[in-house]
């Protein structure tokens, strides 16, 4: 057996090796690309009994790549994305995981393909499903959040998303900075509120920040290989991991 991950982010892609490992209960020969560049590669090289997959991938979408080469091997999509897209996944008995995703909902996964494939019934994607996921998707991006309701001493007041500049976690709160250095509670954990926002225009810098790249003022390098970063509104600089920097140099350059 061998597998292909499609997976930019690393802490998602170590995720699902353990996944992997703990539900086969061995080590299983798989490649690794977080790009459809890097994917194409693999896939025109290689046969996979199965591909696990993330939709938005350092160069795109993955269904770009799907449309593209002809796959034979069932595909697991696994996303943070929701609501339109994975109606679309359902009406085409299509297989996801939705991030944070656990043991069980992989499991579960593995287990419907592996009980497709000896019924004969998957179906491989075909351009027609594909277009229907692209469409779906186009209509989940026109769909991400565009104002939060924050509740004040004297009523309740709309916060634009477009004119936030950081979004930090507080407990099971966080606090959303905006461009002016106005600070607003927002009765949500950071996790929540990230998987509302644009991903081109907002990214997770560690695990309690948001920023939003339309207030992102200076960048400088800092020790640990992270990097400190100027935001307008914001008195004090916000700092990225070490484990994220990469990727937001990445994200920076999309």
């Amino acid at each position: 057996m061998k597998i292909l991950i499609l997976e930019d982010e690393i802490p998602a892609y170590q995720k699902l090796v353990s996944f992997i490992a703990d539900y086969f209960e061995e080590d299983i020969p798989h490649d690794w690309a977080r790009s459809n560049s890097e994917g194409k590669e693999f896939l025109v090289n290689n046969n996979y009994d199965f591909i696990l997959s993330d939709i938005q991938l350092l160069d795109g979408v993955s269904f770009d790549l799907y449309d593209e080469i002809s796959i034979d091997a069932p595909i697991i999509f696994c996303s943070a994305h929701d609501e339109f897209l994975f109606q679309a996944f359902n009406t085409n008995g299509i297989a996801y995981i939705l991030k944070p995703y656990t043991q069980i909902d992989f499991k579960k996964a593995i287990e419907k393909y592996q009980s497709l494939f000896k019924q004969g019934d998957y179906n491989s994607l075909t351009s027609k499903t594909i277009s229907e996921l692209k469409v779906a998707l186009q209509e989940e991006h026109n769909n991400y959040k565009k104002r939060f309701v924050i509740k004040k001493a004297k009523g309740i007041q709309l916060l634009n998303v477009s004119e936030i500049s950081t979004i930090e976690a507080s407990g099971d709160f966080c606090i959303a900075t905006d461009f002016q250095g106005k600070r607003h509670t927002i009765s949500q954990n950071l996790g929540v509120i990230h998987q509302q926002l644009q991903p081109t225009k907002f990214f997770k810098i560690n695990r309690s920040e948001i920023v939003n790249i339309d207030f992102i003022d200076n960048i400088e390098s800092h020790f640990k290989n992270r990097l400190l970063i100027t935001m307008t509104g914001l008195k004090e600089k916000a700092m990225t991991s070490s484990s994220t920097t990469s990727d937001f140099r990445k994200w920076l350059e999309q």
